[in-house]
């Protein structure tokens, strides 16, 4: 089986997660975001920092009346990563199905062995 090319930021459940939060959106507000992935604004901050810095998103600051916003967008970059690791991950899928098909085939299971079956008293 050959080993899968991921992308080594989005081996991260929380950035994983956020970015798959994103990819359905144009400019997500932060709070949703920060509440749709069950993270504290601390820890979204982090994270969103860290996609920013590989390119992944964009971060756009402003005011909604008095109230200051930030709102979290997806960049072309980041949609190419994410379906990168989504085929990624699909290849693990769709090899683990192929070499369990295999094993059934060379190992039959208790029911499939000549005919018989053999239970415990």
């Amino acid at each position: 089986m050959d080993r899968p090319d991921f992308d080594p930021v989005l081996l991260d459940p929380t950035r994983l997660s956020i970015v798959s939060l994103l990819v359905g959106t144009e400019w997500a507000e932060f709070g949703w975001v920060r509440e749709a992935a069950g993270l504290s604004a601390s820890a979204l901050s982090k994270q969103v920092g860290t996609l920013g810095t590989h390119g992944y998103v964009d971060v756009e600051k402003g005011y909604v009346g008095k109230r200051p916003r930030t709102w979290l967008n997806l960049t072309t970059a980041g949609r190419e990563a994410l379906e990168r690791q989504v085929t990624a991950l699909q290849k693990i899928v769709d090899d683990s199905r192929a070499e369990g098909s295999e094993a059934r085939v060379q190992n039959p299971g208790p029911g499939e062995r000549g005919g018989r079956t053999t239970r415990g008293t």
